[in-house]
C-alpha cells in the first residue's frame, strides 16, 4: 500500500513538472506574440522583424479595426483577453511549483489534483481559521477583533506575484479535508477546571493564529510574513499565506508520563498462536530504541476460553508476553469480554466464545435487545450478572474466573512488575457502556441510538424497580423515544421539556445508568481480588453529540444520566475511586474535527464532555489515563495531545497517568511518521527537543 502510494505521488509530481514546463513555454510563446500586436496597433513596427511578420500584424489590424479609425477601441477586448489569458498561465506555473514543493519537501497530504485553493485552505485552517466548503473564511473567536492598518508586506495588484517558493515544512499531514470544529454559542459548562485553549486546538475556542487578508474596503488584520509564491488574487481580494509553523509549548522538565502503543488486534489468532513472530520482534525493538514505556494488548475471551467452560488457552499470549519481557518493555493488557468486528477500526472478526453463541441460540436473552427485539451479539446483557444461565455460572463468575485464571497463568510477570495495568472490559469495545449505537441495526452519526434494556432480564429487574417505587405500570421503557437515526427534537421523550425530565422518566433513567454502574461494581470488585496490587482500570467513550441539548440524548440511552441538570459522571468517578481503578476516557485528544459542519448539525462538544469527565475524575482524585479516538500522525495532533495530557494552568499541576497510542502498524513506522512519534514520546518523558518552534 505505501509502495503505491509513492508512486501516486510520484507520478502526481511528474505530472506537474510536465504541466508547469508546458505552461511555461506556452507563456513565452504567447508573451510574444502579445508583444508584437501591442506593437502593430501602436503602429511601431521594430527593426528586426520580417516582412511576413509585418504582413501578419497587419492581418491581425484588420481583424479588429474598422474603416471609421476606431480599430484602437475595438481591439482593447482582444488585448485584454490575451493578458488575462497571460496571467492565468503564469499563475498555474506557480501552482505547480509550490505543490510540487509542498509534497517534495514539506510533506503535505495535498490530493493528487490539488491546486492553490486547497494550499491556502490548508495553511489557514493549520493557522486556526475556519474554511467552510463553500470557500467562505473567517477566525475563531479566540483570535478576536484587530486593529485594521497593521497588515505588512501585502500588495493590492495581482500582477506583484513572488517568483520564489520557500516550502513551509509545519504540520505533517494536514489534509484538504476539514480539520477545525465550528464556532458554537455559549453554553452550559459542567466541571471546575478549563484550561487554556490550545494553539494546537483547531476548534473555535482555540487560541488561534491570525492570518493576513484585505478585503474590498481597506479593512486589514495584523501583519504577518509573506510566504512566497502562496498569494493569489480572488475577486480582487488578496490572499496572502499564513505562517508555516505554530508555536510549540515547550514541554522540558515536565512530569514523566509513560506513552504505550496499542498491538494491532489480531496479533494472536483464533488459535492463539502468536501471528508473525519475528516481524513483531523487529517492530518492538524499534520502539524499544525510542524509549517507548511499554504495549498494550486485547485478551480476548473468544479466542482464550473459546471451546468449553473454563478451559482456557494461554499459548500466545505466553510466547507474546515472555518476548516482551526480554526487551524489558512494559505490559498493559485488556480484559477483553466482547467480540470484536463491526466496529470502527476493527480489521479482524473475534466472536465470543462458541459455547455462549450455543447458549445464545436457546436463550437469545443473555443479549442486549432493543425495543424491535433485535439482539447485539457483542457482548453480554448485563441483565444475566447474576443469572445462572451460562452453564451453572452467572456472568459475573465467568469474568471472575477468566481474569483468575490470567492471573495464575502470568503469576511471574505481576510480580516482576511487567504488567504495569490490567484494563476490564465492561461491556462493547470494551467500555462501560450499553451498546446504544449500533451499525450493524442502521446507526449512524449523529443518531441519538435506542435503549437496550428489552431483554427479559433486564426487564424483571425494571419490573422490580418499579414496584418498589409503588409505580408498577413505569415497568416499562419510553414509548416515544424515537429510533436509533433520530434527533432529540423530533422525539417527544428527548425533546426540551420532553418526557426525559417528568416523573417516569427520571425513575426510568436513573434506573437505566443504575444498573450500568452496578455491572462495573461487581466487575471491578472482583477485579481488584484477583489482581491484587495491580493497577486496574476501565474505559470510558467519549460520546459528545447532543452535549448542547438539555437532554443529552445520545448519553442517555448509552447509560450515562447526563442530562443539563444533573451530573452524570460523578457516580462513575465514585464507583471506581472505590476500588482504586484508572479511568481511560477514549476522548481526551479532542480530534474530533473530521467534518466540522457535522459537529454543528449534531451541537457537539467534545472538550466540554473532556473536562466534565476529567473534573469529576480528578474531584475523587482517581488517575487518568488516555489513547486516541482517531489515528493520526501529525505533529498537530501530538501537540493537541500534549496539551491535554499535561494541561498547562492546572492550579494542582495534574495530568494523565500514561497514554496508548493507537496502534502499532507499518504506517507508524514509516519514516517521518516514526520521527514524529520518536518527538512526541521524548516530550512526554519531559526531555527536551532541539527542533522545537517557539
Amino acid at each position: 500500500m505505501a509502495t503505491d502510494m509513492q508512486k501516486l505521488i510520484e507520478a502526481s509530481e511528474e505530472d506537474d513538472e510536465e504541466e508547469m514546463e508546458m505552461d511555461v513555454k506556452e507563456e513565452d510563446e504567447e508573451k510574444h506574440i502579445a508583444a508584437q500586436m501591442m506593437m502593430g496597433v501602436d503602429g511601431v513596427m521594430p527593426s528586426t522583424s520580417s516582412s511576413g511578420q509585418f504582413q501578419h500584424q497587419q492581418q491581425l489590424q484588420e481583424q479588429v479595426s474598422t474603416p471609421g479609425g476606431g480599430g484602437g477601441q475595438r481591439l482593447r477586448p482582444l488585448e485584454e483577453k490575451e493578458r488575462t489569458k497571460l496571467r492565468e498561465r503564469h499563475r498555474r506555473a506557480i501552482t505547480a511549483r509550490i505543490l510540487a514543493g509542498l509534497r517534495r519537501h514539506g510533506n503535505y497530504n495535498l490530493r493528487v489534483r490539488a491546486d492553490i485553493n486547497d494550499v491556502i485552505a490548508a495553511l489557514a485552517r493549520e493557522a486556526g481559521w475556519v474554511v467552510l466548503p463553500d470557500g467562505t473564511t473567517f477566525p475563531s473567536r479566540s483570535q478576536g477583533s484587530r486593529p485594521a492598518g497593521t497588515s505588512a508586506g501585502m500588495t493590492s495588484s495581482s500582477s506583484q506575484m513572488v517568483s520564489q517558493q520557500t516550502p513551509p515544512t509545519s504540520l505533517r499531514g494536514v489534509s484538504s479535508g476539514h480539520r477545525t470544529s465550528v464556532e458554537f454559542n455559549a453554553c452550559r459548562m459542567k466541571g471546575v477546571f478549563m484550561p487554556t485553549p490550545s494553539p494546537y486546538d483547531l476548534s473555535s475556542s482555540a487560541h488561534s493564529q491570525s492570518s493576513g487578508m484585505v478585503g474590498d474596503g481597506g479593512e486589514q488584520t495584523e501583519s504577518l510574513p509573506l510566504i512566497a509564491g502562496s498569494m493569489e488574487a480572488v475577486n480582487d481580494k488578496q490572499i496572502i499565506g499564513l505562517p508555516p509553523k505554530l508555536p510549540e509549548r515547550d514541554f522540558a522538565g515536565t512530569p514523566y508520563v509513560p506513552v504505550y502503543v496499542m498491538l494491532p488486534l489480531g496479533v494472536i489468532n483464533m488459535k492463539c498462536e502468536l501471528v508473525d513472530p519475528d516481524g513483531l520482534l523487529k517492530q518492538l525493538r524499534v520502539l524499544k530504541s525510542i524509549n517507548a514505556d511499554g504495549v498494550m494488548v486485547d485478551c480476548w475471551w473468544g479466542i482464550v476460553e473459546a471451546h468449553a467452560p473454563q478451559e482456557y488457552n494461554w499459548n500466545g499470549y505466553q510466547r507474546l508476553f515472555q518476548m516482551v519481557c526480554e526487551l524489558k518493555l512494559k505490559l498493559q493488557v485488556v480484559m477483553s469480554f466482547h467480540e470484536c468486528g463491526g466496529n470502527v477500526g476493527d480489521d479482524v472478526c473475534i466472536p465470543l466464545p462458541h459455547w455462549v453463541a450455543e447458549i445464545g441460540r436457546s436463550n437469545p436473552d443473555i443479549f442486549f435487545t432493543d425495543r424491535e427485539g433485535r439482539r447485539n451479539h457483542e457482548c453480554l446483557s448485563l441483565g444475566i450478572d447474576k443469572e445462572r444461565v451460562l452453564r451453572g455460572r452467572t456472568a459475573v463468575e465467568v469474568y471472575f474466573d477468566y481474569m483468575r485464571s490470567f492471573r495464575v497463568e502470568f503469576e511471574e510477570f505481576f510480580e516482576d512488575g511487567i504488567i504495569s495495568m490490567v484494563e476490564v472490559g465492561l461491556g462493547p469495545c470494551g467500555e462501560l457502556r450499553y451498546p446504544s449505537c449500533q451499525v450493524k441495526h442502521g446507526w449512524r452519526y449523529p443518531g441519538i441510538g435506542e435503549f437496550q434494556c428489552y431483554d427479559q432480564y433486564m426487564l424483571k429487574s425494571l419490573r422490580k424497580a418499579a414496584e418498589m417505587r409503588g409505580q408498577s405500570f413505569w415497568a416499562r421503557g419510553p414509548d416515544n423515544a424515537g429510533s436509533y437515526n433520530s434527533q432529540p427534537h423530533e422525539t417527544g421523550f428527548f425533546c426540551d421539556g420532553g418526557d426525559y425530565d417528568g416523573y417516569y422518566g427520571r425513575f426510568f433513567l436513573n434506573w437505566y445508568s443504575q444498573v450500568l454502574v452496578d455491572h462495573g461494581d461487581r466487575v471491578l470488585s472482583l477485579a481488584k481480588l484477583a489482581f491484587e496490587a495491580t493497577c486496574i482500570a476501565t474505559k470510558l467513550p467519549g460520546i459528545h453529540w447532543w452535549y448542547k441539548t438539555a437532554s443529552h440524548a445520545a448519553e442517555l440511552t448509552a447509560g450515562f444520566y447526563n442530562p443539563c441538570n444533573r451530573d452524570g459522571y460523578t457516580a462513575i468517578a465514585a464507583m471506581l475511586q472505590k476500588h482504586g481503578a484508572a479511568l481511560n476516557f477514549a476522548c481526551a485528544e479532542l480530534h474530533f474535527s473530521e467534518q466540522h459542519e457535522d459537529l454543528q448539525e449534531a451541537l457537539a462538544d467534545p472538550q466540554g464532555l473532556v473536562w466534565q469527565v476529567l473534573n469529576a475524575a480528578w474531584d475523587v482524585c482517581i488517575p487518568v489515563a488516555s489513547e486516541n479516538a482517531l489515528l493520526f500522525h501529525d505533529r498537530l495532533g501530538y501537540n493537541k495531545i500534549l496539551d491535554n495530557v499535561k494541561p498547562v494552568n492546572d492550579p494542582d499541576g495534574r495530568h494523565f497517568s500514561s497514554f496508548t497510542y493507537l496502534r502499532l502498524s507499518p504506517l507508524l513506522m514509516e519514516r517521518q511518521n516514526f520521527m514524529e512519534f520518536e518527538r512526541f514520546v521524548k516530550r512526554m518523558h519531559g526531555e527536551a527537543v532541539l527542533d522545537l518552534q517557539v
